[in-house]
Order: C-alpha cells, then sequence, then structure tokens
C-alpha cells in the first residue's frame, strides 16, 4: 500500500510540475502589483541607472518618459498583463551601443535594487530575471 501511496504522490507531483509553470507565469503581473506595480518599479530602476556612473553615460540623450513607457509595456507584457509592447526588438533598439557584459549586469543590479526596495519577494524576483535573462545576448554586443 505504501507504494502505491508514493505511485500516486509522485503521479500527482509530476503532473504539478507540468501546470507549475504557467500558474506562476499567469501571477506573475498580479505579484508585481500589476500595471502601477510594474510602473513604478520601472520608475525606481531608472532612478538607480541615473544613479550609476557606470552605466548613466548610455542613457545621457534618451527620452526617459518614453523608455519608461516602452520598458512598463515590456515588462507589463512578458508578465502575463494586458499591455502589449510597441517598441523595437532588442537587437534593433541596442545595436550599436556598445553594451558590455558589466553594463548589463549594471542594469540588472537597478533592477534588483528597485525589486528589493519595492519588497518583491525574491521567487517573484527570479521569476521576471528568468524571463528578462533571454535577451540578454540581443543586448550586449561588445
Amino acid at each position: 500500500m505504501k507504494i502505491a501511496g508514493l505511485s500516486l504522490a509522485a503521479l500527482l507531483l509530476g503532473a504539478l510540475s507540468f501546470t507549475a509553470p504557467a500558474a506562476q507565469a499567469s501571477s506573475l503581473y498580479q505579484d508585481l502589483g500589476e500595471q502601477r506595480g510594474i510602473e513604478l518599479l520601472m520608475e525606481e530602476m531608472l532612478f538607480n541607472i541615473a544613479d550609476d556612473r557606470r552605466i548613466r553615460h548610455h542613457f545621457v540623450e534618451t527620452d526617459m518618459a518614453h523608455l519608461h513607457q516602452m520598458l512598463s509595456e515590456q515588462i507589463c507584457e512578458l508578465a502575463g498583463g494586458p499591455c502589449v509592447y510597441s517598441g523595437e526588438e532588442m537587437v534593433e533598439s541596442h545595436t550599436g551601443l556598445d553594451i558590455s557584459r558589466g553594463d548589463f549586469n549594471a542594469l540588472v543590479e537597478a533592477l534588483q535594487l528597485a525589486m528589493d526596495d519595492n519588497d518583491i519577494p525574491v521567487g517573484v524576483q527570479n521569476r521576471l530575471l528568468a524571463l528578462l535573462a533571454p535577451m540578454h545576448h540581443e543586448i550586449v554586443n561588445l
């Protein structure tokens, strides 16, 4: 009887592992505070970037209001929200900007600091970062 119970438990856990990522992705938008929470998060991240001497030079001639809008749309869409990202593809918008791995990492640190400052749980942070990580090769071009 124990073996049957363990087999049933393993089967249930296996089934849950197939549905968990979809459930996590669908709730990430809510976990980030929905559209307003994402907008505040992106605003905080941009303030962090402006304070970071390692990367702020990349944003000197950037329309920060437009960047804020595009980042908010992109994160909202990636997190499963109702937004539609209307910006350029990552490769297109970063070509010729001489972005190094160190620059990319500094931006990720700015995002993580913003998430910490907004009391976003580490698990939620990791789910967002996992969605953003594949963009690394589209952004870093040095």
